[in-house]
């Protein structure tokens, strides 16, 4: 069973003396007049592209997105992308593990969380100027590495997510209860680390010291959805993951997912995706 190709920050820069958490390079400089082509792969770490001057194409977990100026991609860790950026293109690619910005705060925790569930941002020219100039801060205190320079750049992290997430107003979660909030995130963080042998809305609600019908009212108050739905979709999306990130045979896939009746997913994944597992690997590919 191969497994989804994995980026980490370290190999990724190819810079010798790089924070192992932390790192912010300049387009123009990395692009070196060249196309940066990137293959289908996902990451350990957040993966922030902030371009004010760009072409190209960015598939996120299945969604296509034209670059364009003025824009920022938003990837956590865990998803699958695939990158066509034309050699020209201006902007930042910063990219941190979540240990760096808040290793003990809860309430940064709480602000990065809200600024990474937007996966792309368009933005106009006067809100990405004050997004840039921010991240403009942070690279030449990564550049110059003075005496606080984390310190820093850490809070200029915080401005920036700030920033960011003022362009989610009238979200659905906007008046969303604190506690609702932070119980939802809780559950897609399992849902991520568990899917692939946990798939009961009962399993979810007992890791998380609640009853399957307080799991579902949150799920429902939020998302509109009930947690078992929340479970399905998550199956599916590690399903499209492997179907189209690696060369496994549909019953290596469905083993890896936890079925041991590859019959029983090819019917579960139709069903939900009106596609057989192949039909959808020969359609995205």
């Amino acid at each position: 069973m191969n497994g989804i190709p994995v980026r980490h920050i370290n190999t990724a820069q190819k810079e010798p003396e790089l924070f192992e958490s932390f790192g912010i390079r300049d387009l123009k400089t990395l692009l070196a007049g060249k196309d940066m082509v990137q293959e289908i792969h996902r990451h350990d770490f957040f993966y922030v592209l902030v371009i004010k001057k760009g072409a190209g194409d960015h598939d996120i977990d299945f969604t296509s997105h034209t670059i364009c100026d003025n824009s920022i991609f938003f990837m956590r860790p865990g998803q699958v992308h695939r990158l066509l950026l034309k050699a020209g293109s201006a902007g930042y690619l910063m990219q941190f593990r979540d240990e760096f910005y808040f290793p003990h705060d809860k309430t940064s925790s709480q602000l990065l969380r809200k600024a990474s569930k937007v996966n792309h941002y368009r933005l106009t020219a006067k809100g990405f100027q004050k997004l840039i100039t921010t991240l403009g801060n942070i690279f030449q205190e990564y550049a110059a590495r003075q005496d606080g320079y984390r310190e820093i750049i850490k809070a200029n992290m915080g401005i920036f997510f700030i920033e960011l997430s003022r362009q989610q107003s009238g979200s659905p979660l906007e008046n969303t209860h604190l506690y609702i909030q932070e119980r939802l995130d809780e559950l897609l963080t399992l849902l991520e680390a568990h899917i692939f042998n946990r798939k009961l809305a009962s399993e979810y609600a007992a890791m998380m010291n609640l009853s399957t019908y307080q799991l579902n009212a949150i799920t429902r108050e939020t998302l509109g959805k009930s947690c078992s739905q929340l479970i399905n979709e998550q199956i599916i999306l590690e399903a499209k993951r492997y179907l189209q990130a690696t060369s496994n045979q549909v019953n290596q896939i469905a083993d890896h997912l936890g079925y041991e009746d590859v019959s029983y997913f090819i019917r579960f994944f139709k069903k939900h995706t009106g596609y057989s597992p192949e039909a959808f690997r020969n359609n995205t590919r």
